[in-house]
């Protein structure tokens, strides 16, 4: 059976500690089905990808306004957690129809989210990887094979870490964002016609009808029982 681990709020150093234990412990028990787990971040806090530069953050700024500096082990650019609902996904690669392949797993895990907005009316599609190089520190600046979008608009932004045959993939849905912030935190300006949030979309939907739309589409798309 898959474990759900319900959602919980934490620091961000909690939050990455706990994913990376997660992981261990499902390769350690030979886990053969999924861990699937939603959390929040408090205070706010920035997470920077597995080899992004801390360069690309203003940490004076961070300090000031009680924003936590964290690094996540999966890759991809920097993050500020804040009004969102994240999510982990932990399974062996063979739990997988094409788990090998980096790009197809995204896109499989992808296709549950994609199953469970609908519960919610939201028709989301998988990001196309833009071509071409660009500046952007900011991971929801830039969309990628791994993201999901609303229309034309990013909406989750998701990054995937392997270790021993085991697959760890996380993810933010934004709720809310504030550009002047982001763009103080990462010295570049937000670009707003490229992001969207939930509040956007529809401000009667909130973190829990988020957590279930999801809980069932993992549920069903995978055919999984919780325990």
């Amino acid at each position: 059976m898959a474990k759900l681990i319900e959602y919980s709020v934490n620091t961000g150093m909690v939050n990455m500690a706990e994913d990376s234990k997660l992981l261990d412990n499902a390769i350690k028990n030979n886990e053969k089905e999924p861990i699937i787990r939603f959390y929040g971040w408090k205070p706010r806090c920035v997470s920077l990808g597995r080899n992004q530069s801390e360069s690309s953050v203003n940490k004076k700024y961070c300090d000031e306004n009680n924003i936590d500096i964290v690094r996540r082990i999966t890759g991809g650019r920097g993050l500020l957690h804040d009004c969102e609902v994240t999510y982990s996904f932990i399974c062996p690669v063979n739990f997988l129809k094409n788990g090998e392949s980096i790009i197809h797993s995204y896109k499989e895990i992808s296709s549950a989210i994609i199953f469970g907005f609908k519960e919610l009316g939201l028709e989301l599609n998988i990001g196309q990887k833009q071509r071409g190089k660009n500046s952007f520190e900011y991971c929801m600046s830039l969309s990628t094979g791994a993201d999901l979008c609303y229309g034309s608009k990013k909406l989750i932004g998701s990054a995937q870490y392997r270790k021993q045959n085991y697959i760890l993939q996380h993810g933010s849905i934004l709720f809310d964002y504030n550009p002047n912030i982001i763009e103080k935190i990462f010295n570049e300006k937000t670009c707003t016609n490229s992001v969207t949030c939930i509040k956007e979309i529809n401000r009667q939907l909130n973190y829990k009808d988020i957590i279930e739309c999801m809980q069932k589409g993992f549920s069903e798309y995978f055919s999984i029982v919780y325990v």
